[in-house]
C-alpha cells in the first residue's frame, strides 16, 4: 500500500482532480444550458464575465495546482515504480494532465479568447453563440470526465 508522504500526494490527487471534475460537471450539466437559452448578447456577456472570473486566485490554485501535484506524483511514480498502484497513478496523471489541462489549454481557451475579442452587443457574437456554446461544452464534458477518471485512478491507487 502507498505511505507516507507518497499516500499524502495521492490523497491531494483525489480531492484535487474529483473538486475540478465537479467543477466542469457543474458547467457541463447546468450552467451553460441556463447560459445558453439567454438571448445571444446577454449570454455572450454572462460568459465573458465568467471567464474573467475564472482566472483568480481560488480557481487557478485548484487547477493550476492539482495540475502540479499530478506532474510531482506521475515523476515520482516513475522514479519509485512503487509495488502497487503503479499503473492508476500513471493513468491519474495522464488523464489529468492531457484530459483535463491540455484540454483547456487546446480547446476551451481559444474559444474563450475568441469570445472576449466580441462586442456582445454585434452581430458576430450572435453567430459565434451558438457554435461556441457547442464546441465548448463538448470539450467540457471530456474535461469533467478524464478529471473524474484521473480521481477514480488516484483513488484505486490508495486501495
Amino acid at each position: 500500500m502507498i505511505d507516507g508522504p507518497y499516500f499524502l500526494l495521492t490523497a491531494l490527487g483525489v480531492l484535487g482532480t474529483g473538486l475540478v471534475a465537479g467543477v466542469f460537471c457543474a458547467f457541463s450539466t447546468f450552467v451553460m444550458r441556463g447560459l445558453a437559452d439567454l438571448p445571444p448578447a446577454q449570454g455572450v456577456a454572462a460568459m465573458q464575465a465568467v471567464n474573467r472570473a475564472a482566472v483568480r486566485p481560488a480557481f487557478m490554485l485548484l487547477f493550476l495546482g492539482t495540475a502540479m501535484l499530478c506532474v510531482v506524483v506521475t515523476v515520482v511514480t516513475f522514479v519509485l515504480w512503487p509495488e502497487e498502484g503503479t499503473a492508476e497513478l500513471l493513468v491519474g496523471g495522464v488523464l489529468y494532465l492531457a484530459g483535463s489541462f491540455g484540454l483547456t489549454v487546446v480547446a476551451n481557451i481559444p474559444r474563450n479568447e475568441a469570445l472576449a475579442r466580441l462586442d456582445p452587443d454585434g452581430p458576430e457574437a450572435a453567430a459565434y453563440w451558438p457554435e461556441y456554446v457547442r464546441e465548448w461544452t463538448l470539450w467540457n464534458h471530456v474535461r469533467a470526465l478524464a478529471s473524474a477518471g484521473a480521481a477514480l485512478a488516484y483513488l484505486v491507487a490508495l486501495v
